[in-house]
Protein backbone atom coordinates (compact mmCIF):
# COMPACT_ATOMS: atom_id res chain seq x y z
CA UNK A 1 0.00 0.00 0.00
CA UNK A 2 1.31 3.41 -0.90
CA UNK A 3 1.96 5.88 1.98
CA UNK A 4 -0.34 9.00 2.12
CA UNK A 5 1.21 12.19 0.84
CA UNK A 6 1.18 14.99 3.41
CA UNK A 7 3.70 17.28 1.84
CA UNK A 8 1.03 19.91 0.96
CA UNK A 9 -0.35 20.35 4.52
CA UNK A 10 2.85 21.15 6.45
CA UNK A 11 4.01 24.05 4.29
CA UNK A 12 0.55 25.63 4.58
CA UNK A 13 0.71 25.47 8.42
CA UNK A 14 4.28 26.78 8.46
CA UNK A 15 3.35 29.71 6.26
CA UNK A 16 0.43 30.58 8.52
CA UNK A 17 2.58 30.43 11.60
CA UNK A 18 5.23 32.56 9.92
CA UNK A 19 2.66 35.20 8.92
CA UNK A 20 1.14 35.22 12.41
CA UNK A 21 4.60 35.62 13.97
CA UNK A 22 5.35 38.58 11.71
CA UNK A 23 1.95 40.13 12.48
CA UNK A 24 2.48 39.64 16.21
CA UNK A 25 5.86 41.35 15.96
CA UNK A 26 4.36 44.26 14.04
CA UNK A 27 1.55 44.58 16.61
CA UNK A 28 4.05 44.63 19.44
CA UNK A 29 6.13 47.31 17.71
CA UNK A 30 3.02 49.39 17.02
CA UNK A 31 1.96 49.19 20.67
CA UNK A 32 5.48 50.10 21.84
CA UNK A 33 5.54 53.02 19.39
CA UNK A 34 2.18 54.29 20.63
CA UNK A 35 3.29 54.11 24.28
CA UNK A 36 6.70 55.70 23.56
CA UNK A 37 5.21 58.62 21.62
CA UNK A 38 2.53 59.24 24.26
CA UNK A 39 5.05 59.16 27.14
CA UNK A 40 7.57 61.38 25.34
CA UNK A 41 4.95 63.87 24.21
CA UNK A 42 3.27 64.22 27.59
CA UNK A 43 6.22 64.16 29.96
CA UNK A 44 6.57 67.28 32.20
CA UNK A 45 8.49 70.10 30.54
CA UNK A 46 11.77 71.10 32.18
CA UNK A 47 11.46 74.14 34.44
CA UNK A 48 13.16 77.10 32.76
CA UNK A 49 14.06 79.56 35.52
CA UNK A 50 16.08 82.74 35.07
CA UNK A 51 17.86 84.71 37.80
CA UNK A 52 18.80 88.34 38.29
CA UNK A 53 20.75 90.25 40.96
CA UNK A 54 20.15 93.85 42.00
CA UNK A 55 22.27 95.68 44.57
CA UNK A 56 20.59 98.61 46.34
CA UNK A 57 23.47 100.91 47.29
CA UNK A 58 21.71 103.21 49.75
CA UNK A 59 23.06 106.08 51.80
CA UNK A 60 23.50 104.07 55.00
CA UNK A 61 24.00 100.49 53.74
CA UNK A 62 23.86 98.20 50.69
CA UNK A 63 21.53 95.23 50.18
CA UNK A 64 21.92 92.51 47.55
CA UNK A 65 18.72 90.93 46.22
CA UNK A 66 18.43 87.75 44.15
CA UNK A 67 15.31 87.39 41.99
CA UNK A 68 14.02 84.55 39.85
CA UNK A 69 11.38 84.32 37.13
CA UNK A 70 10.23 81.92 34.41
CA UNK A 71 11.79 82.57 31.03
CA UNK A 72 8.33 82.57 29.50
CA UNK A 73 6.86 86.08 29.80
CA UNK A 74 3.36 87.02 30.95
CA UNK A 75 2.04 89.97 28.95
CA UNK A 76 5.57 91.30 28.27
CA UNK A 77 6.55 91.44 31.94
CA UNK A 78 8.52 88.71 33.75
CA UNK A 79 6.95 87.08 36.78
CA UNK A 80 9.71 87.95 39.24
CA UNK A 81 9.98 87.01 42.90
CA UNK A 82 12.67 87.55 45.54
CA UNK A 83 14.51 84.43 46.68
CA UNK A 84 17.42 85.89 48.69
CA UNK A 85 18.55 89.11 50.39
CA UNK A 86 21.97 89.84 51.86
CA UNK A 87 22.87 92.95 53.85
CA UNK A 88 26.40 94.11 53.10
CA UNK A 89 28.45 94.78 56.21
CA UNK A 90 29.69 98.33 56.75
CA UNK A 91 28.39 101.69 55.51
CA UNK A 92 26.80 102.51 52.18
CA UNK A 93 29.27 102.80 49.29
CA UNK A 94 29.18 106.61 49.58
CA UNK A 95 30.83 106.12 52.98
CA UNK A 96 33.99 104.97 51.20
CA UNK A 97 34.64 108.34 49.57
CA UNK A 98 37.98 108.65 51.43
CA UNK A 99 38.99 105.07 50.56
CA UNK A 100 37.13 104.18 47.35
CA UNK A 101 39.29 101.09 46.74
CA UNK A 102 37.49 99.44 49.69
CA UNK A 103 33.97 99.98 48.31
CA UNK A 104 34.10 97.07 45.85
CA UNK A 105 35.58 94.44 48.19
CA UNK A 106 32.87 95.21 50.74
CA UNK A 107 30.38 93.47 48.39
CA UNK A 108 32.27 90.18 48.08
CA UNK A 109 30.62 88.35 50.99
CA UNK A 110 27.12 88.92 49.62
CA UNK A 111 28.24 88.02 46.07
CA UNK A 112 29.49 84.71 47.46
CA UNK A 113 26.07 84.15 49.00
CA UNK A 114 24.45 84.81 45.62
CA UNK A 115 26.76 82.22 44.01
CA UNK A 116 25.43 79.59 46.42
CA UNK A 117 21.78 80.44 45.72
CA UNK A 118 21.98 80.51 41.91
CA UNK A 119 22.85 77.22 40.13
CA UNK A 120 26.46 77.38 38.92
CA UNK A 121 25.43 76.47 35.37
CA UNK A 122 23.47 79.74 35.23
CA UNK A 123 26.05 82.10 36.74
CA UNK A 124 27.34 83.41 33.41
CA UNK A 125 23.87 84.25 32.11
CA UNK A 126 22.62 85.87 35.34
CA UNK A 127 22.61 89.67 35.04
CA UNK A 128 23.83 91.74 37.98
CA UNK A 129 22.99 95.43 38.37
CA UNK A 130 23.98 97.96 41.02
CA UNK A 131 21.85 101.03 41.56
CA UNK A 132 23.16 103.74 43.87
CA UNK A 133 20.63 106.13 45.37
CA UNK A 134 20.64 109.44 47.26
CA UNK A 135 23.86 108.88 49.23
CA UNK A 136 25.82 108.70 45.99
CA UNK A 137 23.78 111.54 44.46
CA UNK A 138 24.97 113.73 47.32
CA UNK A 139 28.56 112.51 47.01
CA UNK A 140 28.51 113.33 43.28
CA UNK A 141 27.37 116.87 44.13
CA UNK A 142 30.03 117.17 46.81
CA UNK A 143 32.94 115.41 45.07
CA UNK A 144 32.31 114.03 41.59
CA UNK A 145 35.79 112.51 41.33
CA UNK A 146 35.32 110.54 44.53
CA UNK A 147 31.91 109.32 43.35
CA UNK A 148 33.42 108.09 40.08
CA UNK A 149 36.18 106.24 41.93
CA UNK A 150 33.66 104.52 44.21
CA UNK A 151 31.57 103.41 41.22
CA UNK A 152 34.72 102.19 39.46
CA UNK A 153 35.68 100.14 42.51
CA UNK A 154 32.30 98.41 42.81
CA UNK A 155 32.22 97.93 39.04
CA UNK A 156 35.58 96.12 39.09
CA UNK A 157 34.39 93.79 41.85
CA UNK A 158 31.14 92.99 40.05
CA UNK A 159 33.00 92.34 36.78
CA UNK A 160 35.25 89.84 38.52
CA UNK A 161 32.21 87.91 39.80
CA UNK A 162 31.03 84.99 37.62
CA UNK A 163 27.80 86.82 36.73
CA UNK A 164 26.86 88.90 33.70
CA UNK A 165 27.71 92.43 34.86
CA UNK A 166 25.26 94.97 33.41
CA UNK A 167 26.39 98.18 35.07
CA UNK A 168 26.81 100.12 38.30
CA UNK A 169 25.28 103.56 38.18
CA UNK A 170 23.59 106.26 40.21
CA UNK A 171 19.86 106.06 39.54
CA UNK A 172 17.79 109.24 39.52
CA UNK A 173 15.30 110.12 42.21
CA UNK A 174 12.52 109.73 39.63
CA UNK A 175 13.64 106.19 38.85
CA UNK A 176 13.80 105.33 42.53
CA UNK A 177 10.26 106.59 43.05
CA UNK A 178 8.81 104.97 39.95
CA UNK A 179 10.41 101.57 40.53
CA UNK A 180 9.12 101.64 44.12
CA UNK A 181 5.62 102.24 42.72
CA UNK A 182 6.00 99.26 40.37
CA UNK A 183 7.12 97.06 43.28
CA UNK A 184 4.16 97.97 45.49
CA UNK A 185 1.56 97.37 42.81
CA UNK A 186 3.20 94.17 41.62
CA UNK A 187 3.33 92.68 45.11
CA UNK A 188 -0.24 93.76 45.86
CA UNK A 189 -1.37 92.11 42.63
CA UNK A 190 -2.78 95.27 41.09
CA UNK A 191 -1.26 94.62 37.64
CA UNK A 192 -2.75 91.18 37.03
CA UNK A 193 -5.78 91.01 39.33
CA UNK A 194 -8.06 91.97 36.47
CA UNK A 195 -6.72 89.17 34.29
CA UNK A 196 -7.18 86.62 37.08
CA UNK A 197 -10.63 87.96 37.88
CA UNK A 198 -11.89 87.57 34.34
CA UNK A 199 -10.52 84.01 34.20
CA UNK A 200 -12.12 83.01 37.49
CA UNK A 201 -15.76 82.12 37.99
CA UNK A 202 -17.81 84.80 39.68
CA UNK A 203 -21.14 84.50 41.44
CA UNK A 204 -23.23 86.99 39.54
CA UNK A 205 -22.80 90.40 37.94
CA UNK A 206 -22.90 92.32 41.22
CA UNK A 207 -19.74 90.63 42.44
CA UNK A 208 -18.04 91.14 39.08
CA UNK A 209 -18.92 94.84 38.91
CA UNK A 210 -17.84 95.41 42.52
CA UNK A 211 -14.50 93.71 41.82
CA UNK A 212 -13.92 95.72 38.65
CA UNK A 213 -14.62 98.94 40.55
CA UNK A 214 -12.06 98.03 43.22
CA UNK A 215 -9.48 97.41 40.48
CA UNK A 216 -9.87 100.83 38.91
CA UNK A 217 -7.05 102.29 41.02
CA UNK A 218 -3.42 101.41 41.57
CA UNK A 219 -1.73 102.08 44.91
CA UNK A 220 0.61 105.01 45.43
CA UNK A 221 4.13 104.57 46.81
CA UNK A 222 5.79 106.49 49.65
CA UNK A 223 9.50 105.76 50.08
CA UNK A 224 11.71 107.18 52.82
CA UNK A 225 15.46 106.62 52.90
CA UNK A 226 18.31 108.20 54.76
CA UNK A 227 19.00 110.96 52.22
CA UNK A 228 15.84 111.29 50.10
CA UNK A 229 12.12 110.60 50.03
CA UNK A 230 9.85 109.81 47.08
CA UNK A 231 6.12 110.05 46.41
CA UNK A 232 4.65 108.31 43.35
CA UNK A 233 1.06 107.63 42.28
CA UNK A 234 -1.42 107.68 39.42
CA UNK A 235 -3.80 110.64 39.59
CA UNK A 236 -6.84 111.17 37.37
CA UNK A 237 -6.27 114.91 37.85
CA UNK A 238 -2.65 114.88 36.71
CA UNK A 239 -2.02 117.87 34.44
CA UNK A 240 0.85 118.83 32.14
CA UNK A 241 1.90 121.72 34.42
CA UNK A 242 5.10 119.95 35.47
CA UNK A 243 6.14 117.40 32.81
CA UNK A 244 9.40 116.61 34.63
CA UNK A 245 7.29 114.90 37.31
CA UNK A 246 5.57 112.52 34.88
CA UNK A 247 6.70 109.08 33.75
CA UNK A 248 5.12 106.51 31.44
CA UNK A 249 5.20 102.74 31.82
CA UNK A 250 3.73 99.80 29.96
CA UNK A 251 3.20 96.81 32.24
CA UNK A 252 1.11 93.70 31.69
CA UNK A 253 -0.19 95.11 28.44
CA UNK A 254 -1.45 98.35 29.98
CA UNK A 255 -0.10 101.93 29.86
CA UNK A 256 0.35 103.99 33.05
CA UNK A 257 0.98 107.72 33.43
CA UNK A 258 2.60 108.22 36.81
CA UNK A 259 3.35 111.30 38.94
CA UNK A 260 6.62 111.05 40.85
CA UNK A 261 8.98 113.36 42.71
CA UNK A 262 12.08 112.73 44.78
CA UNK A 263 13.08 115.21 47.49
CA UNK A 264 16.85 115.07 47.91
CA UNK A 265 18.00 115.96 51.46
CA UNK A 266 14.60 114.98 52.88
CA UNK A 267 15.45 111.44 53.91
CA UNK A 268 15.28 111.04 57.69
CA UNK A 269 19.05 111.34 58.27
CA UNK A 270 19.55 114.41 56.11
CA UNK A 271 16.35 116.00 57.45
CA UNK A 272 17.87 115.78 60.94
CA UNK A 273 21.04 117.41 59.63
CA UNK A 274 18.96 120.19 58.06
CA UNK A 275 17.11 120.77 61.32
CA UNK A 276 20.33 120.99 63.31
CA UNK A 277 21.83 123.38 60.74
CA UNK A 278 18.83 125.68 61.20
CA UNK A 279 19.10 125.39 64.98
CA UNK A 280 22.76 126.44 64.81
CA UNK A 281 21.72 129.80 63.40
CA UNK A 282 20.13 130.70 66.73
CA UNK A 283 22.47 129.24 69.37
CA UNK A 284 24.57 131.65 71.42
CA UNK A 285 26.97 129.06 72.75
CA UNK A 286 27.96 125.47 72.08
CA UNK A 287 25.02 124.01 74.03
CA UNK A 288 21.86 123.18 72.05
CA UNK A 289 18.73 122.07 73.94
CA UNK A 290 16.94 119.82 71.44
CA UNK A 291 13.26 118.86 71.87
CA UNK A 292 13.59 116.02 69.32
CA UNK A 293 15.81 113.88 71.56
CA UNK A 294 14.80 112.18 74.80
CA UNK A 295 15.33 114.03 78.04
CA UNK A 296 18.69 113.00 79.46
CA UNK A 297 20.22 112.21 76.06
CA UNK A 298 23.47 113.97 75.06
CA UNK A 299 25.44 114.06 71.81
CA UNK A 300 28.51 115.92 70.56
CA UNK A 301 28.90 117.03 66.92
CA UNK A 302 32.06 118.33 65.23
CA UNK A 303 31.22 121.60 63.46
CA UNK A 304 34.04 121.17 60.91
CA UNK A 305 32.34 118.11 59.36
CA UNK A 306 28.80 119.36 59.69
CA UNK A 307 28.64 121.82 56.77
CA UNK A 308 30.51 119.67 54.21
CA UNK A 309 27.25 117.99 53.35
CA UNK A 310 25.44 119.55 50.31
CA UNK A 311 22.20 119.42 52.33
CA UNK A 312 23.62 121.77 54.98
CA UNK A 313 26.34 123.72 53.14
CA UNK A 314 24.01 126.67 52.40
CA UNK A 315 23.53 127.19 56.14
CA UNK A 316 27.27 127.41 56.80
CA UNK A 317 28.15 130.12 59.26
CA UNK A 318 31.14 131.18 61.34
CA UNK A 319 30.79 129.94 64.90
CA UNK A 320 32.98 130.72 67.93
CA UNK A 321 33.09 127.03 68.92
CA UNK A 322 34.29 123.83 67.21
CA UNK A 323 31.86 121.39 68.78
CA UNK A 324 28.13 121.40 69.41
CA UNK A 325 26.73 119.75 72.53
CA UNK A 326 23.15 118.52 72.12
CA UNK A 327 21.03 118.00 75.21
CA UNK A 328 17.67 116.26 74.75
CA UNK A 329 14.40 117.73 76.06
CA UNK A 330 11.81 115.22 74.80
CA UNK A 331 9.17 117.79 73.86
CA UNK A 332 6.87 116.61 71.04
CA UNK A 333 5.20 119.97 70.31
CA UNK A 334 8.45 121.97 70.14
CA UNK A 335 10.06 119.33 67.95
CA UNK A 336 7.06 119.31 65.60
CA UNK A 337 7.27 123.10 65.23
CA UNK A 338 11.00 122.91 64.47
CA UNK A 339 10.52 120.23 61.83
CA UNK A 340 7.65 122.03 60.12
CA UNK A 341 10.07 124.84 59.28
CA UNK A 342 11.82 122.44 56.88
CA UNK A 343 8.80 122.51 54.55
CA UNK A 344 8.48 125.80 52.69
CA UNK A 345 4.80 126.28 51.87
CA UNK A 346 5.02 129.99 51.08
CA UNK A 347 5.21 129.76 47.30
CA UNK A 348 3.41 127.55 44.78
CA UNK A 349 3.70 128.34 41.04
CA UNK A 350 1.27 125.51 40.13
CA UNK A 351 -2.38 124.71 40.78
CA UNK A 352 -1.33 122.69 43.85
CA UNK A 353 1.98 121.92 45.56
CA UNK A 354 3.55 119.75 48.22
CA UNK A 355 6.38 121.97 49.55
CA UNK A 356 9.35 123.97 48.25
CA UNK A 357 7.27 124.97 45.21
CA UNK A 358 7.02 121.40 43.86
CA UNK A 359 3.90 120.42 41.91
CA UNK A 360 1.67 117.78 43.54
CA UNK A 361 -1.67 116.69 42.04
CA UNK A 362 -4.52 115.78 44.42
CA UNK A 363 -3.81 112.59 46.37
CA UNK A 364 -5.71 109.57 45.10
CA UNK A 365 -6.17 105.97 46.19
CA UNK A 366 -4.33 103.93 48.80
CA UNK A 367 -0.61 104.37 49.45
CA UNK A 368 2.02 101.85 50.47
CA UNK A 369 4.67 103.45 52.72
CA UNK A 370 7.89 101.44 52.95
CA UNK A 371 11.62 101.53 53.78
CA UNK A 372 12.18 103.91 56.72
CA UNK A 373 8.47 104.77 56.85
CA UNK A 374 7.87 101.14 57.79
CA UNK A 375 10.99 100.61 59.96
CA UNK A 376 10.24 103.58 62.21
CA UNK A 377 6.50 102.91 62.50
CA UNK A 378 7.13 99.22 63.11
CA UNK A 379 9.54 100.04 65.95
CA UNK A 380 6.83 102.24 67.48
CA UNK A 381 4.39 99.30 67.18
CA UNK A 382 2.14 101.21 64.78
CA UNK A 383 2.03 98.59 62.02
CA UNK A 384 0.69 95.46 63.75
CA UNK A 385 -3.02 96.34 63.64
CA UNK A 386 -5.05 94.62 60.86
CA UNK A 387 -6.37 98.04 59.76
CA UNK A 388 -4.44 101.34 59.60
CA UNK A 389 -4.57 103.26 62.87
CA UNK A 390 -6.29 106.62 63.12
CA UNK A 391 -4.03 109.66 62.92
CA UNK A 392 -4.75 110.79 66.49
CA UNK A 393 -3.65 107.40 67.87
CA UNK A 394 -0.43 107.52 65.85
CA UNK A 395 0.27 111.04 67.12
CA UNK A 396 -0.37 110.18 70.78
CA UNK A 397 1.83 107.06 70.56
CA UNK A 398 4.79 109.04 69.20
CA UNK A 399 4.23 111.82 71.74
CA UNK A 400 4.30 109.34 74.64
CA UNK A 401 7.46 107.69 73.32
CA UNK A 402 9.31 111.00 73.01
CA UNK A 403 8.34 111.94 76.57
CA UNK A 404 10.07 108.87 78.04
CA UNK A 405 13.45 109.58 79.73
CA UNK A 406 16.49 108.45 77.79
CA UNK A 407 17.70 106.06 80.48
CA UNK A 408 14.34 104.29 80.52
CA UNK A 409 14.31 103.97 76.71
CA UNK A 410 17.91 102.77 76.67
CA UNK A 411 17.13 100.04 79.23
CA UNK A 412 13.95 98.91 77.46
CA UNK A 413 15.67 98.65 74.04
CA UNK A 414 19.20 97.69 75.07
CA UNK A 415 19.59 95.45 71.98
CA UNK A 416 19.35 98.41 69.57
CA UNK A 417 22.38 100.53 68.68
CA UNK A 418 22.34 103.83 70.56
CA UNK A 419 22.59 106.01 67.44
CA UNK A 420 19.48 104.46 65.88
CA UNK A 421 17.55 104.30 69.15
CA UNK A 422 18.23 107.95 69.98
CA UNK A 423 16.75 109.12 66.64
CA UNK A 424 13.42 107.25 66.66
CA UNK A 425 11.72 110.15 68.42
CA UNK A 426 12.86 112.62 65.75
CA UNK A 427 12.12 110.16 62.93
CA UNK A 428 8.58 109.47 64.15
CA UNK A 429 7.75 113.17 64.38
CA UNK A 430 9.44 113.84 61.05
CA UNK A 431 7.31 111.18 59.33
CA UNK A 432 4.15 112.77 60.72
CA UNK A 433 5.27 116.22 59.59
CA UNK A 434 6.28 115.01 56.13
CA UNK A 435 2.98 113.24 55.54
CA UNK A 436 0.74 115.89 57.09
CA UNK A 437 2.54 119.16 56.38
CA UNK A 438 4.52 118.08 53.34
CA UNK A 439 2.06 115.93 51.39
CA UNK A 440 -1.11 117.15 53.17
CA UNK A 441 -2.56 113.87 54.34
CA UNK A 442 -5.32 114.57 56.87
CA UNK A 443 -7.44 112.70 59.41
CA UNK A 444 -9.87 111.97 56.57
CA UNK A 445 -7.39 110.16 54.31
CA UNK A 446 -4.66 109.07 56.77
CA UNK A 447 -6.00 105.51 56.78
CA UNK A 448 -5.26 105.31 53.05
CA UNK A 449 -1.62 104.86 54.12
CA UNK A 450 -0.46 101.27 54.69
CA UNK A 451 3.00 100.80 56.21
CA UNK A 452 4.60 97.86 54.39
CA UNK A 453 7.75 95.86 55.12
CA UNK A 454 7.46 92.58 53.26
CA UNK A 455 4.65 91.46 50.98
CA UNK A 456 4.65 87.68 50.56
CA UNK A 457 8.37 86.86 50.46
CA UNK A 458 9.61 90.09 48.87
CA UNK A 459 10.82 93.30 50.47
CA UNK A 460 8.96 96.47 49.57
CA UNK A 461 11.45 98.76 47.82
CA UNK A 462 12.59 99.95 44.41
CA UNK A 463 14.80 96.97 43.49
CA UNK A 464 12.01 94.55 42.56
CA UNK A 465 10.43 97.20 40.33
CA UNK A 466 13.83 97.73 38.75
CA UNK A 467 14.13 94.01 38.05
CA UNK A 468 10.58 93.87 36.69
CA UNK A 469 11.31 96.70 34.28
CA UNK A 470 14.61 95.16 33.20
CA UNK A 471 12.98 91.82 32.34
CA UNK A 472 11.33 93.59 29.42
CA UNK A 473 14.84 94.03 27.98
CA UNK A 474 16.03 90.51 28.74
CA UNK A 475 14.78 88.48 25.75
CA UNK A 476 12.73 85.45 26.79
CA UNK A 477 13.99 82.24 25.28
CA UNK A 478 11.62 80.26 23.11
CA UNK A 479 9.57 78.27 25.64
CA UNK A 480 10.51 74.61 25.94
CA UNK A 481 7.77 72.77 24.02
CA UNK A 482 6.76 69.13 23.35
CA UNK A 483 9.06 67.15 21.00
CA UNK A 484 6.35 67.11 18.29
CA UNK A 485 3.89 69.70 17.15
CA UNK A 486 0.26 68.96 17.94
CA UNK A 487 -0.47 68.10 14.30
CA UNK A 488 2.50 65.73 14.00
CA UNK A 489 1.62 64.09 17.29
CA UNK A 490 -1.99 63.42 16.22
CA UNK A 491 -0.88 62.19 12.77
CA UNK A 492 1.67 59.74 14.21
CA UNK A 493 -0.83 58.40 16.74
CA UNK A 494 -3.41 57.83 13.95
CA UNK A 495 -0.82 56.10 11.73
CA UNK A 496 0.30 53.75 14.51
CA UNK A 497 -3.32 52.99 15.37
CA UNK A 498 -4.15 52.17 11.73
CA UNK A 499 -1.14 49.85 11.48
CA UNK A 500 -2.16 48.09 14.67
CA UNK A 501 -5.78 47.69 13.58
CA UNK A 502 -4.70 46.43 10.13
CA UNK A 503 -2.36 43.87 11.64
CA UNK A 504 -5.02 42.59 14.07
CA UNK A 505 -7.64 42.38 11.31
CA UNK A 506 -5.32 40.44 9.01
CA UNK A 507 -4.42 38.07 11.85
CA UNK A 508 -8.10 37.44 12.56
CA UNK A 509 -8.72 36.68 8.89
CA UNK A 510 -5.86 34.18 8.83
CA UNK A 511 -7.06 32.37 11.93
CA UNK A 512 -10.74 32.17 10.99
CA UNK A 513 -10.15 31.54 7.23
CA UNK A 514 -13.39 32.79 5.64
CA UNK A 515 -14.57 30.80 2.53
CA UNK A 516 -13.36 33.45 0.14
CA UNK A 517 -9.88 33.29 1.66
CA UNK A 518 -9.90 29.46 1.76
CA UNK A 519 -10.69 29.25 -1.98
CA UNK A 520 -7.83 31.58 -2.65
CA UNK A 521 -5.44 29.43 -0.66
CA UNK A 522 -6.66 26.17 -2.20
Amino acid sequence: MDEPKVTGTKPKMSSTRMILLILASLSTLAVIALIAVAVTQNQPLPENIKYGIVLDAGSSHTNLYVYEWPAEKENDTGVVKQVEVCKVEGPGISGYSHAPEKAGPSLEQCLQQAKEVIPSAQHKETPVYLGATAGMRLLRLQNESAADKVLSSVGNTLRSAPFNFQGARIITGQEEGAYGWITINYLLGNFKQLINLLRAETSGWKKLLHSLKSLSETSGALDLGGASTQITFVSKELTSESPENQLYFRLYGKDYQVYTHSFLCYGKDQALQQKLARDLQTVENSLLPDPCFHKGYERTINISDFFKNPCTSEKKTQLPFSQLYIKGEGDYQKCRENIQNLFDKSNCPYSSCSFNGIYLPPLQGDFGAFSAFYFVMNFLNLTSEPNPLALNKVTSTIERFCARPWQEVKTAYHHIKEKYLSEYCFSGIYILSLLENGYEFTENNWQMIHFLGKIESSDAGWTLGYMLNLTNMIPAEEPAGPPLSHGSYVGLMVLCSLVLVSVLLFAWLLLHKPKCLQKGIV
